[in-house]
């Protein structure tokens, strides 16, 4: 079955874009995404060690948290040798997320988010994972790079801050990674993540019993890791320090416990640890703060904040209730109401890398609208997907400013190694990899791409050489047809005859695309 629409490819028909669900937005088309039926939203947190569910309403851009649920998994635990999930750790992790499945089945996919960190990002086996946690919770799973999951826990702790307009640092040390970043109010100004978490460091160095001689070995681990952020962060300053999530938390409570105020200083940390080698016989160390599955990766945890306390010459550290799952809330919410940092993040990049916004947003808005005009056949115009191909269509350029020659490999290179604020690891490679076969040679076989991304390229192909003259005069009205082997541009009469360059273009550009199967096919009405 073929269908046949009309597109009128002009940067000035805005409106005919509104009716389809896309709108200008400063220099960016964005893709309207409508949060469905419910108000209710729900957030994912696939951590090393524990796994977090949180539920929320949202009215008015306020959000009221309705549920939580919390299971230690301690996937980290289960990651062997070559990085690979043992059976255990992955059969405790699915059977948890078999009961947050019941509690987020009902909801609309776009108001759930699910993402995944440390230990999934080093698991070699984590793809065949996701697809069976994907399979249970009926949702996609993200996997997040460390920079992006700490812009997520400054923005979950800076909504349980008073806006006071100081600096603050925020860490969060979890299973596989530590956090550690400065920011003021809402916006990150340094994002790191490093590799050291209580889950590893509780193994490496407490295996034999927890004594001064491994604390101090622990804490000198921390330290090397930490050496190489030290002076920026000294340099910079801040006001407040805040901590966050469970290994944090657990040292305030159990620091209270001990008698001493709710603040973490060092001189706290070094009694707690004292604590810890004085009872390391006890059940949880003789403390109720500390639970009975915290307890095997909690002098890890302690080493570490010492560390970093050591390191950075914190005086005191507060506790917040926000991290990772609240941001991801605040991050989804912004989503649905279409002030997505991602688009940001684009805009961002247009300007680092000297894209022409004029030219780059003609090619946006074509793609797009082969992309929407042909929603009925190829399944490429879900909000998801137009986004990323206007997105693609808008950096494809970014490698001009490395080299003209190749510059979509440049581009593409670029696309895959940078941190993109909002981006999961798979959104950015899939903008990547239709960037990279935006012109020129295809490599869709070696490159593996699924059938939706090689139709995103394509129509991103299409729109680039129709614009390759770099002209600001409208295209003319064309057709376009399309089954699962073939696409058709049919033009008005006599236009390619007027544009020979283009036409000769179009003939190239059915030569690369021999080695794909879908035939382009140019024709005049």
């Amino acid at each position: 079955m073929r269908l046949r629409l009309e597109l009128a490819a002009q940067a000035g028909e805005n409106n005919a874009w509104c009716r389809e669900g896309i709108f200008a937005e400063g220099n960016l088309l964005v893709a309207r995404r409508e949060s469905g039926p419910s108000n209710t939203l729900a957030a994912v947190d696939l951590g090393s060690n524990s796994f977090h569910l949180i539920v929320a309403s949202e009215q008015d851009g306020r959000i009221q948290v309705i549920d939580k649920h919390k299971e230690m998994v301690r996937l980290a635990a289960g990651l062997r040798a070559g990085k690979t999930i043992s059976p255990d750790a992955t059969e405790r992790a699915l059977a948890c997320l078999e009961r947050f499945a019941q509690r987020i089945r009902d909801l609309p996919s776009d108001n759930v988010r699910v993402v995944g960190t440390n230990t999934l990002r080093q698991a070699r086996d984590g793809e065949l994972f996701i697809a069976r946690a994907e399979t249970i919770l009926g949702n996609r799973i993200e996997i997040i790079s460390g920079r992006e999951e700490a812009r997520l826990i400054f923005l979950g702790v800076s909504h349980f801050q008073e806006d006071d307009y100081d600096s603050r640092l925020v860490v969060d040390i979890g299973g596989g990674s530590t956090e550690i970043i400065l920011g003021r109010q809402f916006q990150p100004q340094i994002l790191e993540s490093l590799h050291i978490g209580c889950v590893a460091t509780s193994q490496t160095h407490f295996a034999d019993g927890l004594t001064r001689a491994a604390f101090e070995a622990a804490e000198t681990a921390a330290l090397q890791e930490l050496e190489v952020i030290r002076e920026e962060f000294r340099q910079r300053g801040w006001a407040t320090a805040i901590g966050t999530s469970g290994t944090i938390s657990t040292v305030n409570d159990a620091i209270w416990e001990l008698g001493r105020r709710r603040r973490i200083s060092l001189d706290s940390l070094r009694t707690l640890r004292d604590h810890l080698i004085e009872h390391r016989f006890e059940k949880n160390y003789a403390l109720n703060a500390v639970s009975d599955q915290r307890a095997p990766v909690f002098p890890g945890g302690l080493a570490i904040l010492t560390a970093i306390f050591r390191s950075l010459e914190i005086d005191v550290m507060n506790v917040s209730s926000g991290a990772l799952r609240e941001g991801l809330l605040f991050d989804l919410m912004g989503r649905v109401h279409a002030q997505d940092i991602r688009e940001q993040s684009i805009r961002d990049l247009m300007q680092r890398f000297h894209v022409d916004i004029d030219h780059a947003e003609r090619v946006a808005f074509t793609a797009r609208a082969f992309a929407t005009q042909l929603a009925d056949v190829w399944s490429i115009a879900s909000p998801d997907m137009l986004r990323l191909v206007g997105w693609a269509a808008l950096v494809h350029e970014i490698g001009m400013d490395i080299s003209h020659s190749q510059y979509h490999k440049h581009g593409a290179y670029l696309l895959d190694n940078m941190d993109l604020p909002g981006f999961s690891r798979q959104d950015q490679h899939d903008l990547s990899l239709i960037v990279r076969n935006h012109r020129r040679k295809v490599a869709f076989a070696d490159q593996m791409l699924t059938t939706d991304l090689i139709r995103a390229c394509l129509v991103v192909r299409l729109a680039v050489v129709l614009h390759r003259a770099r002209t600001t005069a409208p295209l003319p009205k064309i057709k376009v047809a399309a089954s699962d082997d073939a696409i058709e541009l049919r033009f008005p009469e006599q236009w390619l005859a007027n544009h020979p360059l283009t036409n000769l273009d179009l003939a190239q550009e059915a030569m690369y695309l021999r080695t794909v199967p879908i035939e382009l096919r140019i024709t005049a009405r």
